[in-house]
């Protein structure tokens, strides 16, 4: 008999043969119904397979995300033998499911695929998805693999890296694939398909390798699911940071300033300082204190770090000066310069915790096919800062930051959250620098204070950064897509690299820990997923324009006037259009400009102190005393931006 522990720590008996098909029908119909994949002691499994002995089962329906990676790879496989069945010839690469959908790397052998083959191609997969044809995996030799693709190049060079033992097949219908497994029963889960689009891709990402073509697609176990995705496209595309981004004036770029390199226009500079003002009010209400540091280092401190050895190559070249052998670098990160600021002079007990922070800008060489608008770039400024406390101090200051997170996501309405514990590669551990009982100690600490603030939160092995495991926060947007914002980290190693110390009350010297978090992770990243997730109606103490007077004509400028130095008063932004066109056209551009407040001011306004308000997206509140509106609205931002305590 096999004992298999279910997750809520159940343990159940079976019969030899049993599969995690079987577990799930044992179970409940419902659950054998929409169970897509499995784990079995964390390795994936086919769940029609027997299972190995005894051990822990997991299984994934579409609500997870090990469910949709099964799905989409499976659909992998579909379209890549209805391509080969269209596109007879054509040689086979690879196909992974990726974040939304999945891919083929195909080399087309000349034939012409473009996007009006689409609709044939998604109706002979659905076609071939309705035979129900069953995934089956087998072991294959590596010389019979070889034979197998002996016409695919790419095939063959992906098995002569594998040995004996390691190779598998998948088969389903006709089709047979190279892959390594997770699939679902049987093709017919498969009920809707849309292929997304079409690009080039270099083979295994090399320019000097052929070029193939890359086919996206996604698909879903109903057609009203995909129904829902593609209007949910629709909106992404018109809440598209690039597109608002442009519209509303905060950004751009330029060929002749760089890739991947943001310009901030007036608005968006505006922009970017209140929330750097709103973050700084409440690091210095937390005992943060800020520092400023150089945009270049030299070489040496990037190797102390040993950040050098690990992103170097990834990184700006080095800068050669003209003294001989001496190298700098554009800075890829702040905390080696933090670390030197800390050395500056002798530490006690009694100092700590020292939290130095910094809005720190840095730059990294990313692949110019891998930037896109704000959220990649290759110069970014983050909300930087280290904290350096003793060992005692470390689970108490990190709760301290993840209250400070907690407080800017509720302050910006992002409501749905859950947090990713990312820890050290259960078996690699070459990735990582530092001792075990070191990376023991931090991630226990990790743990315990996630734990005793109730979070929401998994654990992911192999997340950890090179230095220390961290606290990642995984926010949901208005649109339900996932982003990580904000990150925590533990680390022991740096303060060991660079020799850091304190003087204990033994009168001994010791190490401290270093904290490394940065709640908005980068600015731009930032304004990126705040400008989509509100669709750029920012709360009104954040908005670049809080408020349009409209004077329905050149009588009442004086007392559009009167109306803006009142409203200064109050700290409110107010800009008067005085442009000779109708109030309907005033109207539409401050509703284009996603203006919060409009106050048509005429005659009746001004004969009785009062403002005609009309909020963004048309709400009309009618007249209200000019006071009165600038308390209603102070009030308002008073609630949206509470004190951090």
């Amino acid at each position: 008999m096999l004992k298999i522990t279910l997750p809520d720590g159940s343990v159940k008996e079976f019969d030899e043969g049993t599969s995690a098909l079987d577990v799930a029908k044992s179970i409940s119909h419902g659950l054998a119904r929409n169970v897509l994949s499995a784990t079995f002691n964390e390795q994936t499994v086919e769940i029609t397979e027997p299972l190995p002995g005894d051990g822990a089962l997991t299984l994934h329906t579409w609500d997870s995300p090990e469910g949709k990676k099964a799905f989409w790879h499976s659909s992998a496989h579909l379209m890549a033998q209805t391509l080969e069945q269209l596109y007879p010839g054509i040689k086979l690469t690879i196909g992974p499911a990726i974040e939304n959908g999945f891919y083929y790397d195909i080399d087309l052998n000349g034939h012409n695929l473009g996007e009006g083959d689409f609709p044939k191609i998604e109706k002979k997969m659905l076609e071939n998805a309705r035979a129900k044809s069953a995934f089956e995996m087998r072991e294959v030799s590596k010389q019979a693999a070889l034979d197998f693709y002996q016409d695919n190049p790419y095939k063959t060079e992906l098995i002569e890296n594998l040995q004996d033992g390691e190779i598998t097949f998948c088969d389903h219908a006709e089709f047979t694939d190279l892959c390594r497994g997770g699939h679902l029963p049987h093709t017919g889960l498969i009920k809707a398909v849309k292929i997304m689009s079409a690009a080039g891709a270099y083979w295994r990402g090399d320019e000097n390798n052929p070029q193939l073509t890359r086919l996206y697609g996604i698909s879903f176990p109903k057609a009203s699911m995909l129904t829902e995705y593609l209007e949910l496209l629709e909106q992404a595309k018109q809440r598209d940071h690039r597109k608002l981004g442009k519209e509303l004036g905060l950004f751009t770029f330029s060929q002749k300033v760089g890739q991947g390199l943001p310009m901030w226009l007036p608005k968006g500079a505006e922009l970017r300082e209140r929330l750097e003002q709103f973050l700084k009010k409440a690091q210095k209400a937390a005992g943060y204190e800020p520092v400023i540091t150089p945009h270049i280092g030299n070489k040496k401190l990037y190797e102390t770090s040993g950040h050098y050895a690990k992103y170097g190559k990834d990184s700006f070249q080095p800068i050669n000066t003209p003294e001989e052998g001496e190298e700098y670098l554009l800075k890829p990160m702040n905390c080696p310069h933090h670390c030197e600021l800390y050395k500056s002079e002798p530490r006690s007990y009694r100092d700590l915790p020292i939290r130095f922070a910094e809005f720190g800008t840095v730059y990294r060489y990313e692949q110019s096919g891998e930037l896109h608008g704000l959220t990649r770039v290759r110069g970014f400024t983050q909300d930087d800062a280290h904290l350096f406390c003793t060992p005692d101090q470390l689970k108490d200051e990190f709760k301290k930051v993840i209250d400070l997170v907690l407080y800017i996501f509720k302050t910006l309405d992002f409501q749905e959250y859950t947090a990713q514990v990312s820890l050290r590669d259960k078996e690699d551990h070459s990735k990582y620098i530092g001792s075990d009982e070191n990376w023991e100690k931090a991630e226990s600490a990790i743990k315990e204070a996630v734990a005793e603030k109730d979070l929401n939160y998994k654990v992911e092995y192999g997340e950890a950064a090179f230095y220390g495991p961290k606290l990642d926060f995984m926010v949901k947007d208005a649109l339900g897509r996932q982003w990580q914002l904000g990150t925590i980290q533990v680390d022991y190693n740096l303060p060991e690299r660079f020799e850091l110390e304190y003087t204990g009350a033994d009168n001994e010297k010791h190490r401290p820990v270093m904290i490394h978090r940065a709640p908005f992770g980068s600015m731009e990243r930032f304004v990126a997923v705040l400008l989509e997730h509100c669709a750029g109606n920012f709360p009104t103490w954040l908005t670049p324009k809080q408020i349009a007077i409209l004077p329905i004509s050149e009588k009442y400028m004086q007392y559009a006037h009167k109306v803006s130095d009142l409203l200064k008063n109050y700290d409110l932004r107010a800009f008067i259009d005085n442009r000779a066109e109708k109030t309907g056209r005033k109207i539409r551009d401050a509703e284009v400009s996603k203006v919060p407040y409009m106050l048509i001011v005429g005659e009746k306004e001004q004969e009785t102190n009062s403002v005609s308000v009309r909020l963004h997206g048309g709400e009309d509140k009618g007249s209200i005393p000019l006071e009165e509106f600038a308390k209603q609205v102070q009030q308002k931002i008073d609630q949206q931006i509470a004190a951090f305590n």
